[in-house]
């Protein structure tokens, strides 16, 4: 195992350059030349640890330990954060804002927000029969919609489109510079105004308190006091953007049922264990968060190696997902894997790890789950091919889509 002078230092100066230009394999590659699951470099001249696997989880997730302050690229923390959001709390703060966010993932609501999917998702359906339509696109306006209705939004009442374009933008670009950043900020800042108003509304009229909105509006934090409406028009992104966001997921999931046809065609129920199953390897395999970055809270060691207050670490969800030590032929697309008991709850980390309240992981897994679930299901019963195009994912695009995105003849019928 790891001692504090085996964890190998990484030749060069700096890694920022090799991170950006291999993107998703880099840490698992430098893991795998250097025998070791942890290595030293420098990020943006910053000394920074990277980690890989389910024991690196553990410890990266130890309640208490991590702080996520000053640990994200500060381009990124603007499109993708935002300052006094949940993502940016410690301790029983952090937990109260929290348990706000789980307590709107009351099965209930997670059953709701699929109903809600499906109706979307086949009303749009109906008009691509005959037609070649770009999946991504289309996936885009049916994950706004779904988002809006179920935080209590009526999209008939809002501009879809340029709430779609700014949410989308949001994630797509979070790992962009120059003019495409710059844009992109300027998005966040137009849906922000947008979401003001919409909390300053909802307090003037007092309600209404048992939607999500609602709930985000009138929501009190350890102090007792409301978030004001800056903080709650965040929060209210910090919901949107996400669920707009399993969209990638979608594509990805049309992707892995056109290429992983031989995997999937032994697997012939429609049912929902089946469905599920997919959608799970589809999280595992598929890109989404490369890594995930924290600042030591408080001095532990780790395997003989002692971590001070204030190192960076960078957590590796990529290659964990694939890790070979942990995962049966790790780079096979195998639904059967998540249908039996040998589940792997810290090798599979797609939106990070550790326990939901306590910690920082993202409170919409269970909501991203059944959303892929339901789309998995909708794929499966709609009369589909895909055109002859480039079907590759770009490694160092975060998340990836195909070139030119992802076109899908839908059969007339």
């Amino acid at each position: 195992m790891h001692h504090s002078q085996t964890i190998p230092h990484l030749p060069g100066i700096d890694s920022t350059r090799a991170f950006l230009s291999e993107g998703y394999p880099f840490i698992s590659r430098r893991c795998d030349e250097l025998g070791s699951d942890a290595f030293r470099t420098r990020l943006m001249l910053r000394p920074v640890t990277f980690l890989r696997g389910p024991d690196a989880v553990r410890g990266f997730y130890r309640a208490g330990r991590m702080t996520r302050r000053g640990a994200m690229p500060p381009t990124v923390v603007p499109l993708l954060q935002g300052k006094g959001s949940v993502q940016s709390l410690d301790g029983a703060e952090h937990q109260v804002r929290k348990k706000m966010f789980l307590d709107l993932m009351a099965p209930v609501r997670l059953q709701q927000a699929r109903q809600i999917f499906a109706e979307e998702w086949q009303a749009a359906a109906g008009s691509w029969r005959g037609r070649e339509i770009d999946l991504s696109d289309a996936v885009d306006g049916i994950m706004t919609r779904t988002a809006l209705r179920w935080c209590g939004i009526d999209p008939g009442q809002h501009d879809v489109a340029s709430r779609s374009r700014e949410l989308s933008t949001m994630f797509a670009e979070a790992g962009a510079l120059g003019p495409a950043y710059l844009q992109a900020r300027w998005l966040r800042a137009r849906c922000e105004r947008w979401a003001r108003s919409l909390i300053a509304e909802t307090r003037e009229v007092d309600g209404p308190a048992g939607s999500t909105l609602g709930k985000l509006a009138f929501h009190t934090d350890l102090d007792g006091r409301r978030m004001n409406e800056d903080v709650a028009a965040k929060e209210l992104l910090n919901i949107l953007r996400p669920i707009v966001a399993v969209g990638r997921y979608v594509v990805f999931a049309a992707h892995a049922l056109h290429v992983q046809r031989a995997a999937i065609h032994a697997m012939t129920e429609d049912d929902e264990h089946i469905s599920r199953a997919i959608a799970e390897e589809v999280r595992r395999l598929y890109p989404f968060f490369p890594a995930i970055g924290g600042r030591v809270r408080e001095a532990f060691d780790w395997h003989g190696a002692r971590f001070e207050p204030g190192d960076w670490l960078v957590l590796d969800l990529y290659g964990t997902n694939h890790d070979p030590k942990t995962w049966d032929d790790a780079e096979s697309f195998c639904p059967e894997r998540h249908l039996g008991r040998d589940r792997q709850p810290e090798g599979l980390v797609p939106q990070g790890g550790g326990d939901y309240l306590q910690n920082h992981r993202c409170p919409g897994e269970w909501l991203t789950t059944e959303l892929l679930t339901e789309a998995v299901m909708q794929l499966r019963k709609l009369d589909w091919t895909l055109p002859e195009q480039n079907l590759s994912l770009p490694e160092n695009q975060f998340p990836p889509l195909p070139e030119g995105g992802l076109r899908v003849a839908v059969s007339p019928n």
